[in-house]
């Protein structure tokens, strides 16, 4: 008897929801609003097959601000997922009738009166879902586009699409595809508390290159370096080349370019460039760094993608000073450091991350690594573990995790330490899961600190760490510390 007076009430009130719906449906409708009847039909024409949204995201992705082309790309793919759900699915389920059109001034009407069930909206949950993706890569872009959304929203109702409990409905979907989105693959977060500006350096002005002493390899980067050495050449003719060969020690030539330069240039690997960037430290000389390797990383980092960049940076004296971290306070360290699999797990990754995306890559590589694993124990902190996976950056990368895409920063004076520990029982398992679920960084598993100074020692005897690239020694005890703004760096001044 209980439940059938509970059954009775959950019908009275969606009988009541109902009414209401509809009533509110026909206030909308019978307005008489020259505005209404204006904006409303182009809004939901426009939203049509979602090309608003799509004009949108090609307008964020030419803005080239990271935040913005994340947003845009997340917002498109949180946008498709949605679209199939909505259609595919939840049009199956819920049966409602549209609503009637008797009642709609005829300007207001769309040209052709849809078929589908009207539960849910499908333009509402594609706006939604859009917005919030936007947002939640860069909230400001976010909020407009939501004010957009609920504008969308209104538009099914004035119309006569839809009625305002299909548009909620729909903007409920939209908006929980994108946070769940959000969990598999987390946005990138930057930092909100202000940093210090970039410490600049007072440089002379050099438009011909004098000065400068540019160390190459012209077979580097498959023939990449022996471009950079032409447009050198042509960009700044006072500039000394010196061409490297097989037989040369790399380093030896650099810390002799380095007594007699007052630029020190170099154009090769990220390896190469660590050791540059170490000798103009020591040697009290600005560096300059051309893309003369395969994937220069840190080039990319500091704004000098291309040759143009850098001689422009030369030209016109642009000096600011970076961090750096030196590893047993011998080597340098400019991008990152690691020890164990996780070498083999970025390049299973971004081998597949094209092919079947980043999320199933990132899963599939961290299963094949940690099945083939070399596990290290380590001690750090009066702790100790054994770990397959530790990563260490110079300064802070986002996001958080073991998908550490790029660096807001380069002068914080802060090392970035990740460590996946695998000693546990089922750890394999857990972190699968965590990492399927979106929830590596709150796995008990997961260690990740942001610290100036980091030590460890290999408890079963000496391990290979490799660094920028390159495969570096075996250490027992080693010791990171972190120098800030101890590299005066040419590049361009945003």
């Amino acid at each position: 008897m209980e439940l059938l007076r509970r059954r009775r009430g959950i019908r009275q009130i969606g009988q009541g929801l109902g009414t209401l719906d509809r009533e509110i449906f026909d206030a909308i409708a019978e307005s008489p609003s020259p505005l209404l009847d204006a904006v409303m039909p182009r809004l939901t024409r426009a939203a049509d097959h979602s090309k608003l949204w799509f004009a949108i995201a090609i307008l964020l992705g030419a803005s080239r601000r990271r935040s913005a082309v994340r947003g845009a790309t997340r917002g498109i793919a949180s946008l498709a997922v949605t679209s199939l759900l909505t259609n595919q699915v939840a049009k199956r389920i819920w049966v409602r009738p549209r609503p009637n059109w008797a009642t709609v001034p005829i300007v207001r009407r769309s040209l052709r009166m849809p078929t589908s069930n009207s539960l849910p909206s499908g333009h509402s949950a594609s706006a939604a879902a859009f917005a919030v993706g936007v947002g939640l890569e860069n909230p400001p872009l976010g909020l407009g586009l939501a004010l957009l959304a609920g504008l969308v929203g209104m538009s099914r109702v004035a119309t006569g699409a839809h009625y305002p409990g299909d548009v909620l409905a729909g903007f409920g979907i939209g908006a929980a595809v994108a946070v769940v989105g959000a969990k598999i693959v987390p946005p990138i977060v930057e930092p909100r508390l202000r940093p210090a500006a970039p410490l600049r350096v007072d440089t002379p002005e050099r438009p011909d290159g004098e000065g400068v002493v540019l160390v190459v390899n012209p077979a580097s980067g498959s023939g990449t370096g022996a471009r950079v050495l032409e447009e050198v050449k042509a960009s700044l003719p006072r500039a000394e080349i010196v061409e490297l060969s097989e037989s040369d020690d790399v380093f030896e030539v650099l810390r002799s370019a380095a007594e007699r330069a007052e630029v020190l240039a170099v154009a090769g690997g990220d390896g190469t460039v660590s050791g540059a960037a170490g000798i103009a430290v020591g040697t009290g000389v600005p560096l300059a760094v051309f893309p003369g390797g395969t994937f220069n990383h840190f080039a990319k980092d500091i704004g000098c993608d291309t040759v143009a960049k850098t001689v422009d940076a030369i030209k016109r004296g642009h000096v600011t000073c970076l961090d750096v971290v030196t590893l047993n306070d011998t080597d340098t360290i400019i991008n990152t450091a690691s020890i164990g699999a996780y070498p083999s797990f970025v390049k299973t990754r971004e081998k597949l991350e094209h092919k079947i995306g980043k999320p199933l890559a990132g899963i599939y590589a961290m299963f094949h690594t940690l099945r083939r694993d070399q596990p290290v124990r380590i001690s750090y902190d009066n702790i100790t573990l054994q770990t397959s996976m530790f990563f260490l950056g110079n300064s802070v990368y986002l996001p958080s995790g073991f998908a550490p895409s790029l660096r807001t920063r380069m002068d914080d004076g802060l090392i970035d330490v990740r460590i996946l520990e695998t000693g546990r029982r089922f750890s394999t398992l857990r972190i699968l899961v965590s990492l399927g679920l979106g929830r590596l960084e709150r796995s008990p598993l997961y260690h990740e600190l942001q610290v100036p100074e980091f030590s460890f020692t290999a408890v079963d005897g000496p391990t290979t760490l490799a660094h920028d690239g390159e495969v570096g020694h075996d250490y027992r005890d080693v010791r990171f510390k972190a120098h800030y703004r101890a590299l005066p760096v040419f590049r361009p001044l945003s």
